[in-house]
């Protein structure tokens, strides 16, 4: 499959190779050099070269850098691999093989692209040249099982860029276990001025549950952790916290106990109402946390079965001095009917008010608006693409059918959205008036067909 994988990436970069020298003859000069015109960049993650069954481990990892035109619209740039391999840990089906948000990731200033690995458990840290394309800085071991969410915040120490934070999926000893029962870690990094990452000691803490994504508070003094499988009866520990959160100490490390946490809905409820799996969160704004929740785990604890899927949803808290969590608006749908059952990213816009959250077998994107941590649903097909709402029975043929909407990002000047489409290797081009979303485009033919995970835009 390497040999594969690398033909795949050889194949591509001749292919660009010959794009670049016909554009370099057009006096539009868009070749992603200084005179391109490019106003930003787009980034997508690979994480492996299409879906390899019956192994986790996916193939050469590699990031496709992408030019952002004024009007949203992209160029590739450039193909870079991350000198690691992807992974699928979601069942075969190559849609959202990590389960997660932010496999791929950001510095705060732009100047490094951060990515996981989790097909080899380690991360890689590129940094941004001048013409957008990026080269590998540094590669690190993660020291557990399929890394698959990264975090960055700033840092005032001389000679360190920021504090990095990586969610590992599982631990050793519960990797055979499956979702239901995994438990995993968080690990932390110096990310140097130069790109090294610098493991932080000590700075390892195992969780109870599968984490799906890691986040720093705007202030950096809080991590948050999301849980894919919070309630789960598989679970040794039985724990019910979709959230948690722990205090960032001044050496990088965490505190050693969790400070706060939080769910918006426990086992056995008396509204037969399915348990939720955070994947995507945000925290903006007064330390408010928001959150997209699948409904997957079934009321009892018991491991999610398709056609028992029911409407997602966003929740939201808000994160006090202490760290503890205080709930505000909980289980909010994203749907009705089940038309809306995998709620499992978002983004902001630029002023606050609204934000964007992709269902992934519907292939639909749901605005709802924000006010101090207040929200409601505005309108549940702001965007729709190709989507497998009428296959509510058939989990083969929902997955067949989909184009697997899954990780998003706004761009910085807060015009367009970035929406990647899992199941068919693409990238859609919204752009963003106030609440509601309009087709620029939709970049295809540089990803592989399945089993990407991971995108950023600034």
């Amino acid at each position: 499959m390497k040999k594969i994988s690398n033909l795949f990436i050889l194949f591509s970069l001749l292919t660009f190779g010959l794009m670049t020298t016909s554009c370099n003859d057009d006096e539009s000069g868009s070749d992603g050099g200084s005179d391109s015109g490019f106003i930003g960049a787009v980034y997508a993650m690979s994480n492996g070269a299409g879906q390899v069954t019956g192994t986790s481990v996916q193939g050469d990892n590699w990031v496709a850098a992408y030019g952002r035109n004024s009007d949203g619209s992209l160029d590739l740039i450039s193909m870079t691999p991350t000198g690691g391999l992807g992974g699928d840990f979601d069942g075969g089906e190559g849609l959202d093989p990590l389960i997660s948000a932010y496999a791929l990731t950001k510095s705060i200033d732009n100047e490094f692209v951060l990515a996981v690995n989790a097909g080899s458990n380690t991360v890689t840290a590129m940094a941004v040249q001048d013409d957008f394309s990026l080269s590998v800085t540094d590669t690190q071991p993660t020291g557990d099982v399929g890394p698959n969410s990264i975090a960055h915040t700033p840092s005032t120490i001389d000679d360190r860029n920021g504090l990095v934070y990586v969610s590992n999926i599982t631990r050793a000893e519960f990797a055979t276990q499956g979702e239901p029962a995994q438990q995993g870690t968080v690990t932390g990094y110096w990310l140097l001025d130069d790109g090294t990452l610098a493991p932080v000691p000590n700075s390892r803490r195992e969780l109870a549950n599968r984490p799906s994504a890691v986040q720093f508070s705007p202030n950096g003094d809080f991590l948050v952790v999301a849980s894919i499988n919070s309630g789960s009866s598989a679970l040794a520990t039985l724990d019910e916290n979709e959230l948690v959160v722990y205090r960032v100490n001044d050496d990088g490390t965490l505190s050693d106990a969790i400070v706060g946490s939080g769910a918006s809905t426990l086992r056995d409820n008396a509204e037969g109402r399915n348990l939720p799996s955070a994947i995507g969160f945000q925290i903006v704004g007064d330390n408010f946390v928001v959150v997209t929740e699948a409904r997957e785990f079934r009321p009892d604890g018991t491991p999610p079965v398709f056609p028992g899927l029911q409407d997602g949803s966003v929740s939201t808290w808000q994160i006090n001095g202490d760290g503890s969590l205080s709930a505000i608006n909980l289980d909010v749908a994203s749907g009705e009917n089940n038309t809306g059952r995998t709620a499992c990213w978002l983004d902001f816009t630029n002023d606050g008010n609204t934000f964007f959250v992709s269902n992934a077998i519907e292939a639909g994107l749901a605005s709802y608006s924000f006010n101090n941590g207040n929200i409601a649903l505005i309108d549940q097909i702001a965007a729709q693409g190709v989507g497998a709402t009428g296959n509510t029975d058939d989990g083969a043929a929902a997955f067949a059918t989909t184009e697997g909407w899954i990780d998003m990002w706004i761009s910085d000047d807060g015009n367009h959205l970035y929406q990647l489409q899992g199941l068919r290797g693409a990238i859609s081009v919204y752009e963003i008036n106030g609440n509601t979303l309009s087709l620029v485009e939709v970049e295809t033919g540089d990803l592989p067909p399945n089993n990407v995970q991971g995108i950023v835009a600034f």
